[in-house]
This record gives structure tokens, sequence and C-alpha cells, in this order.
């Protein structure tokens, strides 16, 4: 996939991270990916000091000297007390944030001696377009979720003049195109009238409006998945680039720390339900309990990736299903790993985009226990699009809606049918990222003509027809 390097094409380029949840390590990965095709680039990666500080660490940054984290502001006073609001810390950010960045680049061209000649951010920060335009610089934003929701946010106001302040949950969405089978109710929270004065919901329709005037938009995705709607965005966007999915192209070691390839080597092909929901969503009490009490009764072999206290589960049942061999329950997995395990036949998850990928590049279907964000419209349309996966009865897990769920996709026709499906997306999906794919060649415009500017274009252009990676 990389292009050559040439020591011409030099550039400084800062990248603005949105420092919450998932967010930093995926515009890392994506950074590392473009880094390694142009190492003489520098690239001055700005976060908060405990994102920075957990993601590079000596053993993961071998190999990617030329990004440099810089840390800025938080937002946070030295009286701050934590006020219990999850949404607290986001706004208090969002609103130094483009002073804290200025701040940054300032520091970074200071300690490199070069100015900065391209922005990459997380596409939530819409204000580091009106950045490029003062610096006069290429923008290039990040979406880190799928296309789907991405045309949801840059429709917000068409959404909203259509669907008017109190329209029906169940109204239709059938004139914006590829959305006919999906529903008000299913979009992400903000995007229509309620709860649309919270920081986040401003920020992504503030987001949606900035986007069509970036120099290009990138996406963690792989173009063939949701052709309709990728379409439709190709005509709202200068250039739209896919460049995923990441967890095709692996930049650090993956490590199995707490054995779950062995363990996952006993079982049968397809038999193993594995059990995530992300980094931020918790379930709550009595859906914990419900779908603990689904797996040992049912006897569903399991892994649990689960950030939580295991006095959280029943009583009994992590030392009860870990002793008779029925489950593993761990505080991290490598994820991607797991789900490309043969003996890995369904997925029970809360339907984050990355975890919706890596799902599919490992042909497992899902099982979708939704929170917030994009996560519902995900669900949508995984359940109605591409029928690789189910959602819980009434939305909420209970031990017979959960056995219900497990029983249809391990155990049945329909269950085979979605992993079939499944596989045919991951065949996609790994055709994207090969030498002639559509990854690899949005991939190499990003770099060829935005990176390292069209004054570099002839050259490179002449080494990536040499076809040589």
């Amino acid at each position: 996939m990389p292009i050559m390097n040439h020591k011409a094409c030099t550039q400084h380029v800062a990248v603005l991270v949105f420092p919450f949840a998932s967010h930093p390590g995926t515009l890392l990965h994506f950074i590392r990916i473009i880094s390694a095709m142009a190492p003489d680039v520098k690239f001055s990666f700005l976060s908060l000091a405990k994102s920075n500080s957990s993601l590079f660490t000596e053993s993961n940054s071998k190999g990617f000297e030329n990004i440099k984290p810089y840390n800025v502001w938080d937002g946070l006073t030295g009286g701050y007390a934590f006020s219990g609001n999850p949404l607290e810390p986001i706004d208090l950010f969002l609103k130094v944030a483009p002073g804290s960045f200025k701040k940054g680049i300032e520091e970074a061209e200071a300690e490199i001696g070069q100015k900065v000649g391209c922005l990459i951010s997380d596409a939530f920060l819409w204000f580091a377009g009106e950045m490029a335009e003062e610096m006069q610089v290429p923008w290039v934003p990040l979406w880190t979720s799928g296309q789907r929701s991405l045309l949801a946010h840059v429709g917000t106001d068409v959404i909203r003049e259509k669907v008017g302040a109190s329209g029906e949950k169940d109204q239709s969405l059938d004139f914006l195109p590829g959305f006919s089978a999906f529903h008000v109710s299913d979009l992400p929270e903000g995007v229509a009238f309620e709860n649309s004065e919270s920081p986040i919901a401003v920020m992504v329709h503030k987001m949606g409006q900035k986007l069509p005037q970036a120099t290009a938009v990138a996406i963690n995705s792989f173009q063939d998945i949701d052709l309709e709607v990728v379409f439709e965005l190709k005509k709202r966007f200068h250039k739209f680039l896919h460049v995923g999915p990441f967890s095709l192209t692996p930049t650090a070691p993956i490590h199995d720390e707490h054995g779950c390839l062995e363990w996952l080597d006993k079982h049968k092909r397809a038999s193993v339900a594995y059990i995530s929901f992300g980094s931020i969503a918790k379930l709550p009490p009595h859906e914990l309990a419900a779908l603990a009490e689904a797996l040992e009764e049912g006897g569903f072999p399991f892994i649990w990736s689960f950030r939580g206290n295991e006095k959280d589960f029943p009583e009994g049942f992590v030392e009860r299903t870990n002793r008779n061999g029925l489950g593993k329950v761990v505080p991290w997995v490598s994820q991607a790993k797991v789900l490309n395990h043969s003996s890995v036949g369904v997925f029970v998850t809360h339907c984050g985009w990355n975890s919706v990928l890596e799902s599919i590049t490992g042909g497992v279907p899902m099982i979708c226990r939704p929170f917030l964000a994009d996560q519902p419209l995900n669900m949508r349309t995984l359940e109605v699009l591409w029928r690789i996966g189910v959602g819980i009865e009434g939305g909420v897990l209970t031990k017979s809606g959960a056995m219900k769920a497990l029983e249809l996709c391990l155990s049945s026709k329909q269950g085979n049918e979605m992993r079939e499906r499944t596989s045919i997306l991951k065949v996609f999906a790994e055709e994207a990222v090969k030498s002639y794919g559509r990854t690899t060649e949005d991939l190499n415009v990003l770099v060829n003509e935005i990176i390292c500017g069209p004054s570099k274009r002839k050259w490179l252009d002449w080494v990536t027809n040499l076809n040589w990676w």
C-alpha cells in the first residue's frame, strides 16, 4: 500500500484530536497509516496530556518517529470539581479548543522549525476548517463512523425542515437517498429537534454545515459497503476518500495477554459468542444479569470483554463458567483478532462503528444492543439493509430475549445466512485494501495531492504508476 519515499516530499501536518472515547486512537491509527506512506512528513499530534500518555508509549511508537504528540489544554481550571455530567468535560474542552490548538500549533512550528502546511482533524472539530482558512492550508477531517450517519449529519437542516419540530418517531426518512427503510427514531440524537441544543448536538450540526467546505473528507470505511449513500456524499464533498477499514491495516503489535485465542482453539467453528459494549457504554444491572443468565442457562460458550467489576455479575457466575469451560471474562481482548477466529459465531455489541467494521472483517454477524450516538442507526442498517445482525426484542436485554437472539445467530438457518452475507462484505473490505483497491487509491490521493501538494504530484504519480507495493 505505501507510496515510495522522496526527500522532496517534506511537509508539516498538524493533527487536531477530539480527545474523548475511542476518537484519539482511531485518528492516531489513520495518521500512522499515512505517516508510513510519507515518512519525510512531520505529524504534530495535538491532544490532551492524559490521552497522549496512553497512546504514545515506547513500545507502540517504534517505527513512527515522524509523529510527535503535543499536549493542549483541557479547559479545566485548578479549582474544577466534576459535576457528574459526562458531557461537561467535552463542553469545557470545546469552549477553549480553537485557542488551545492554535497555541499547540505555534509550539510545534517553533520546535520543528517548519510552518504547518496541512490540517488533519477529527471531523467533530468543525472549527478546524476556519483555522485552515486563516492559515491558507488544506483541511482534511476524518469521520470515524459510517457513511450513513455522516449523511444524516450533513443533511440535518433538510431533515429538520422535512420532519418539523414535532416530528413523529416513526416518520419515514425516504426523502434522503438510501433511507427509505429508516425512520426518525433511527437518527443519532440531536439530528432532529430532540436535544438539539446539547453540546454534542450543536457540535455535530456545525460539523455537518462545515464539512462540504473541506479539501477532502476521509472516512474509516470502504466504498462498497453502502454505495447509494456513498454516491450521495460524493456529490456533497470536494473529495470523499475511503481510507478504511482500519481493522485490516494494523499499525501496532497485537498481544493476547489473557489467552483468548488459545481458549477459542478448543471450541467448535462458529459456536462462541463474543461480548463487548465498548469503552463507554455500560449495561444496566438487570440487563447484565439477564445476559449472564441466558449464556449460562442456554449453555452458550462465550468470551466477555468486561471493563467493570466482576462483582457486578450474578453471584458465582464468573467462577462457575470459568471452571466448567463455558466462558471467559477478561478486562481486555484484541477484538479484531478474536472476531477473526473461526470459533466465534456471533458478536453481542453496542454497535459502535469500529466494532461493526471489526465484526464485518471477521465475518461475524451481530446481536445489537445500542446505547447512543450513531449506534441505533448502525443497528437498523445491520438488521434491515445488510441483514447481518439482529436487535434485541424491545431494545432491552432480557433472559428470554437474549437466549432467542443467541439461538437464532448460532443455531439456525437464518444465522448461517447472516454469516454468509457478512462474509461477502468481508471480501469487499479485503479487496478495498489490496494494491488495486479503492482504499489504497484514496490513500494515495490524500498523500499525493493534498499532503505533498500539487507541486510534487508529477514525480509521485510516476512512482505510483510503477505499482511497487
